[in-house]
This record gives C-alpha cells, structure tokens and sequence, in this order.
C-alpha cells in the first residue's frame, strides 16, 4: 500500500482544521452536533465516506480494503474546530434546537460544546433571499467593505487553527446568470466597490475565502463560484472550489436508477417529481425566484445522464418537471414523490413510483462534512490545489463543476469510481479499472 511518506504528493493533517461554515441552521448544526458526538462515541457517523468508507488496492484477489480515512491523510475528527455566521444571533444549542431535527435528549448531552459557538454576524441582503429577514448582519459602505469584514474574520481565526475551508450551508438565493462582472477577477472587484447586483452575498463570502487562499464549497444551487472571476481565483491562489447544491434525497435517487435505465437500454417518456418539506429551506423555496434556482439544480442531472442526442428512440422527448412544496407540519422530514414513466421490448409501457420520506439535514450534514474533508486533502496536495475546481467531488452534488468544454458527469457510480480513483492516484497507488482480464492468464 501506498503510504504519503513513499509517495511525497500530500502534505500531512497536522495540527487544527477550522472550519468556517456559512449559515448555522438546520444542516449546519446537525453536521457539527453530529461531529461532537461522535468524536465522545455517542454515535456512529453513518453516511460519511470518509469516515466509514473503504478504498480497494490493487487485485481483487490481494484484499486489500482499508478505510479511506487510513489510506490518505484526512483530518482527524478530534482535530476540526467550527466557528461561523449567521444572520440570526442563535448559539448552535439554539439553532438545532429550533431546527428540530436532532432529538433533545442528544441535543442535552451536546449542549454544553454546542452553546460555545456563536455566530458572527452574516452578510446579508434580503433582495437575495426574499423570505428571511436577518437581524445579525455586517453593515458596509459597500460591498468591498463587507468583503473585508469576512477576510477579517477568516485571519482571525487562523490565529487559532493551522488550516481553514469554508462551506456555505446557507439558503438557496434568487436565480442569476454570469454577466460581465463575473468575468474577471478584476471586474469583479470593481463590481465590489460600486456594489453590483449581480454580487449576491454568497459571492462576497466565496471571494474573501479564495482570496485567502481557503478552499470553498457550496451546499445550495447558488451561481456563487460558477463564474470566471472566482474560478481564476481559486487557481490562482490553490484554494479548490468543487460544484454546488448538496447532492441529498430525491436527486440522489435519480442519480442512481437513470443509469439504471440507460445501462439497461430502457427508454423513458416522463419522470415527475415533487417534494414537501417545512423547514427553512422550505420557506426560502417557496419564493418563485428561489425555486427557479433550484430547479435548475434539480433538472440537469437527468439530461446528462440519459444523453438523448445519443439515444434519441429513448430520451429524445422525456418529459420532466419538479416541484416543490412548503408544507410547515413536516418541519425537516422532506417526502419526495417520483412518477417514472418508462418504456421497453417493443415499446410496452411501465411505471416505477418512488416515495421517499428523507431527512434532509440527517442526508446533507455527512456530505457536509466530507466536502470538508477532502477539499483540506486537495488542498494539501498540489497537484488538485492547482486545478482550482475538483470535480471528482461531485458524487456530492446535484451541479458538478467541470473545467471549460466539459459536460458534468452526474452517474452516481461513475462518479464514485472517479472519486476513489483520484484518491488512488494522489496516493501513488494503481487505479482500479474493473478490467478483470488478469486473472484469467
């Protein structure tokens, strides 16, 4: 086995790992409540990959499966500190506490750990997110001013950690498209100083962490590092960058059966989907502009997969439509419904129903947390820091993040073979093919 010493690629995970989370409500806490009681053994961290995920070295017939966690230099759990903001003053007890998602009785054997993070206060505009009103936020001339106070924020910080990634774990912003102020790290920054509408807050977060050289991911489907300007960032300062929207409940699901049908050759007519929730997100999703953000996340991952220029008879005229539903009694308990409507051997009609009573902050916060994980690992090998956006992290995303002139791969297995296979090649170890031809010599 490969180890980082022979292979000299990674730098090792030595000292604290800060993380700097945007957005401290449901998902948020539930991640770093989740983390504390598993570091006191209070739970399994069910769901991580990087923590109860296994990689395959070499043959098959050598069995050899450690976890992924000793297999490349991950931080370790005990060695994270959170810190955040938020635009309410909520500590995270509080927080999680209102979110309902964790029991209270977890919740009182955390509290003591969980009242010490307090957020600071949140860049905030309302014109972004129409259904929240925040009272815990930055005041500034400018957007460049309040660009400053989160770089402010991020040194202090470092003073008491030796790395930093910053995560948005907050709500979804209305829909926007890249206009010339994202096409260049300096037209952004001047859109900085005259407070261009097309900056939307989770921009001015994601250019203060670049800038700083701290890598960055982005949970919601905002546009945020889907431009020019903070690509060139990233690259330019080795802080990776890696897709968009926490890849969860009903997108997970289609991620796994169209490959299905496609590796099958059955064609599909219609895939309808819609979804209650009553959380925060639900409520921010109930504004039409924010919905349509999200619906562009949701929508992608079908056309890429089924590839109807290639399987015209098959996917040519699929039709799909989501939607989205507030409905406060389910709190954080989302139930996603999927009609398939699906067609093969000579045309013969059938069905497949999907009803999925998820959890959404209980699906989202070990993907947090992983995303964490390895865009620290990617950081500390250079030969991802330099890429910029790493895409072999979309197995988390409903929006993967590609280089120029590439289309997202948004297959579920393929993507975890690439994930697994990046782990192997920064290690130095033999990629897995799934050839198999050997060994039958």
């Amino acid at each position: 086995m490969a180890t980082q010493q022979q292979n000299g690629q990674v730098a090792p995970a030595k000292g604290k790992l800060g993380v700097m989370v945007v957005g401290l409500g449901a998902v948020a806490t539930t991640m770093i409540a989740g983390v504390e009681a598993v570091r006191r053994g209070l739970a399994k961290p069910i769901g991580s990959l990087t923590q109860m995920g296994t990689i395959r070295l070499g043959k098959r017939t050598e069995n050899q499966s450690p976890l992924i966690k000793d297999f490349v230099p991950l931080a370790d759990l005990n060695d994270i500190v959170f810190t955040g903001w938020d635009i309410f003053e909520d500590n995270v007890y509080e927080s999680a506490a209102h979110a309902e998602v964790l029991k209270p009785q977890i919740l009182a054997q955390l509290k003591p750990y969980l009242e010490t993070i307090k957020p600071m206060p949140a860049v905030f505009d309302q014109f972004y997110v129409k259904r929240l009103h925040g009272t815990h936020v930055k005041k500034g001339k400018n957007k460049r001013e309040l660009a400053d106070q989160v770089i402010a924020d991020i040194r202090e910080f470092r003073k008491k950690v030796d790395r930093v990634v910053m995560i948005w774990c907050g709500s979804t912003e209305i829909f926007m498209e890249p206009t010339a102020v994202h096409q260049s790290i300096e037209a952004f920054e001047k859109g900085l100083e005259t407070s261009d509408a097309g900056i939307a807050p989770s921009q001015i977060y994601a250019y203060a962490a670049l800038s700083e050289g701290v890598p960055f991911a982005n949970g919601a489907p905002n546009l945020t590092v889907d431009i020019p300007a903070l690509v060139e960032l990233s690259k330019r300062n080795a802080a990776p960058i890696c897709g968009k929207d926490f890849k969860t409940g009903q997108t997970f699901m289609k991620t796994v059966l169209a490959p299905a049908f496609k590796a099958r050759m059955l064609g599909v007519n219609g895939w309808f989907s819609t979804n209650i929730l009553g959380n925060r997100d639900g409520e921010v999703l109930d504004d039409p502009q924010s919905f349509k953000t999200k619906e562009e996340s949701k929508l992608g991952s079908l056309e890429y997969i089924f590839q109807p220029e290639l399987y015209p008879d098959l996917y040519k005229d699929i039709y799909h439509k989501i939607r989205i539903n507030y409905y406060p009694p389910r709190g954080d308990e989302k139930e996603a419904w999927d009609n398939i409507d699906i067609f093969g051997w000579l045309g013969y009609p059938m069905q497949l129903k999907v009803n999925f009573l998820c959890r959404d902050s209980i699906l989202a916060a070990p993907v947090a947390l992983d995303l964490v994980l390895f865009l620290d690992l990617a950081k500390r090998a250079p030969q991802l820091a330099s890429l910029g956006v790493q895409e072999w992290l979309s197995f988390y995303l409903k929006s993967p993040q590609t280089t120029d002139g590439l289309y997202p791969e948004h297959d579920l297995f393929i993507q975890s073979m690439k994930l697994k296979n990046t782990l192997r090649h920064v290690m130095g170890a033999e990629l897995i093919t799934h050839l198999g031809l050997e060994y039958y010599d």
